[in-house]
């Protein structure tokens, strides 16, 4: 069935440059060979009405009330990461979390960092994503990232990079989950013979992070706050919460009292200790941040400052997320654990600096350019795929703000067979593993894999077409 597969330049994860099927992924090969194509589209399509059924739904930002909700595409073909590579991944996104995590404790504190040069001050506040309103503030066991999406690609020469860090509230976990589910209904013959790390315990270990951060009591009511329905994640709120078997929440259920987070129920007032929240810093706390928000809770960043509840993720995460702040991350390593990162960054440009925006300008038609507080595949620009409208266009935008980008060089993302209107077509992935820190560090094993269905694209983002994939953490003898 892969007599007409072509991989692309650059490294397939199933065939070597002279499409030779790689070792590790023969028995796989042979087991999708005897399904054979057309099951695989039948089961393929049968997926997709499955996934519907149950819910597995996002709706594309600016949608409003009507439309705009659909499954995300679902690839049936398995990608395969054998158990010692994946153990060394694991090391560097702890040891990456770590540094990040430290890195906050400064800045929101003593600022050593900034002091020293190593971040520019400037550089930090100037992001969006940096709330001076929570300098001075310790967060429960001192940990600022309880959840963290990293997202990681594989370059051209099979090399793991960190391509961005998602540490306000990742998204895309239920979708790992659910792909697994759906995988072992559609396609039980995949897994004979092989042993896959299982992934079905997240929630438990979710349950158990959030809980963690509760030390004052043994029982700690934990709570999911949403924006509500028409958010674009709301099935992965819900599901989270049903699975974790907490109460899914918006702002108007909780009310602050006495420095205490309390919610509404039909027996009277609840106390709550740990609130997993789902929306922005800006909406949180109407009293703080934003005056005209209608989704958090008047008095909220008064009961956490006093240490009567705890929010996971902390406050003021959002500035290392800014994708400038990400260039430094490698220095935060160096600077705070004295080591070499084990998974290093996609070289980058900053564009603010003066070196760096003059290559880039120069070459923007090899670049992938990108706007440092954008996310979900948008303000972007794909230097080789771009006209030469596009890219006066962001010459402009560089020149006129030029913190607010920076530059990539444009990288064969691996590629993993997907099926392409019915045919397998070499499509680019790239790999969201989730980091749960609470007392102890949890790494799931594997991720969201995001796959750029439409042939030839770069971009995995559901919201410019892309879709997910089945990651498998396999051992070396089970492939």
């Amino acid at each position: 069935m892969f007599t007409d597969y072509k991989p692309s330049k650059g490294y397939d994860e199933y065939f070597s440059a002279a499409s030779e099927p790689r070792s590790a992924l023969s028995p796989l090969l042979s087991s999708l060979g005897q399904l054979g194509i057309e099951e695989i589209n039948r089961n393929h399509a049968a997926a997709g009405m499955l996934l519907k059924r149950l819910g597995a739904t996002f709706r594309l930002n600016g949608s409003g009330e009507r439309g705009g909700e659909r499954i995300l595409p679902f690839d049936p073909l398995p990608r395969l990461i054998r158990s010692g590579e994946w153990q060394r991944l694991e090391l560097g996104l702890i040891q990456r979390l770590e540094a990040i995590d430290s890195f906050l404790g400064d800045v929101y504190g003593d600022q050593k960092i900034l002091n020293d040069g190593v971040v520019p001050r400037e550089d930090l506040e100037t992001s969006q994503g940096w709330r001076p309103q929570m300098q001075g503030f310790k967060p429960p066991l001192g940990r600022w990232c309880h959840i963290s999406g990293l997202d990681l690609i594989r370059d051209g020469q099979g090399t793991w990079r960190v391509l961005e860090d998602n540490l306000r509230c990742p998204s895309g976990v239920a979708y790992f989950l659910e792909n697994r589910r759906v995988m072992k209904r559609m396609f039980p013959s995949l897994f004979a013979g092989r042993t896959v790390q299982p992934i079905d315990d997240y929630p438990s270990h979710l349950l158990q992070t959030l809980r963690d951060l509760a030390p004052w009591t043994d029982t700690p009511k934990v709570v999911l706050l949403t924006p509500g329905v028409f958010n674009s994640a709301y099935f992965e709120h819900s599901y989270l919460a049903q699975q974790m078997g907490i109460q899914l929440v918006e702002g108007r259920d909780l009310v602050c009292e006495g420095n205490r987070v309390w919610m509404r129920s039909t027996s009277g007032l609840e106390p709550v200790d740990v609130i997993y929240r789902r929306i922005d810093d800006d909406f949180l706390d109407p009293a703080v941040f934003r005056p005209d928000s209608m989704l958090g809770v008047r008095g909220l960043m008064e009961a956490y400052r006093a240490g009567r509840v705890a929010i996971a993720n902390a406050p003021g995460t959002g500035v290392a997320d800014d994708k400038l702040i990400y260039a430094y991350v490698p220095e935060m390593i160096r600077y705070y654990l004295g080591e070499e990162p084990i998974i290093e960054n996609v070289p980058t440009y900053i564009c603010s600096r003066p070196d760096d925006q003059a290559y880039v300008l120069a070459h923007l038609s090899e670049l992938v350019v990108k706007s440092v507080a954008e996310a979900g595949g948008y303000g972007m620009l794909i230097g080789p795929h771009a006209d030469q409208a596009e890219i006066l266009s962001f010459a402009e935008k560089i020149q006129a703000d030029p913190r607010n980008f920076i530059a990539q060089p444009t990288l064969e993302l691996s590629t993993v067979p997907s099926l392409s209107e019915g045919e397998l077509y070499p499509c680019h992935v790239d790999l969201r593993p989730y980091v749960l820190r609470g007392k102890g560090a949890w790494v799931s094993p594997g991720g969201l894999t995001r796959v750029a269905l439409r042939r030839g694209s770069l971009v995995v983002n559901s919201s410019q077409g892309g879709g997910c994939k089945d990651t498998w953490i396999v051992d070396e003898s089970s492939c």
